[in-house]
């Protein structure tokens, strides 16, 4: 009676795809940790779909945590090149930031110079990879355990029916 599940890493695939680009789009990425969670979510209720059983919570928390990993990924290629809109953003907020506010750090425009539009920092990149994808699959893991919960298929009632009680049974009299 142990029958087959399908694959996991296509709903993985296409969950954590949807999570990661819209994570990565500038505005929309403010909801970050909703688009991981909805990911993974989608993913659980893509491979319950698929599924002629019924999934456990473990594992929804195994397709959770691989869209989590491939939304990092998705996550770090997409911001690659938008990673100057990112700084031309931040550039203008803490400008105009720094018109309202007194005291701002010292030396804080030379972070911005240190990270010129056209230069991109190989460790930068691999150092938000390996934090998102921690962050991205813990997130994922909580949303692919509530996709199996409310999009996954629900075991049928057993059709065990319990047998009526035994007659009582004539014991010595005194």
């Amino acid at each position: 009676m142990n029958q087959e599940r399908p694959p996991l890493f296509v709903p993985a695939l296409i969950g954590g795809t949807a999570a990661g680009v819209l994570s990565a789009v500038p505005l929309l990425n403010c909801l970050c940790c909703l688009w991981i969670i909805g990911g993974a979510m989608l993913a659980a209720a893509l491979w319950s779909k698929d599924s002629p059983v019924s999934l456990t919570s473990g594992d929804g928390a195994l397709v959770g945590a691989f869209t989590g990993l491939f939304a990092a990924a998705a996550h770090s290629l997409i911001n690659i090149p938008l990673a100057a809109v990112n700084s031309a953003f931040f550039r203008n907020v803490f400008t105009r930031l720094s018109t309202y506010v007194d005291e701002m750090p010292q030396g804080w425009e030379d972070l911005f110079k240190q990270q010129s539009a056209g230069s991109f920092q190989i460790a930068g990149f691999f150092l938000g990879l390996i934090v998102s994808a921690a962050v991205f699959a813990v997130l994922g893991t909580l949303g692919g355990i509530l996709g199996v919960a409310l999009f996954g298929k629900k075991t049928p009632p057993s059709s065990f029916v319990p047998s009526p009680p035994a007659p009582p049974t004539a014991g010595p009299s005194i």
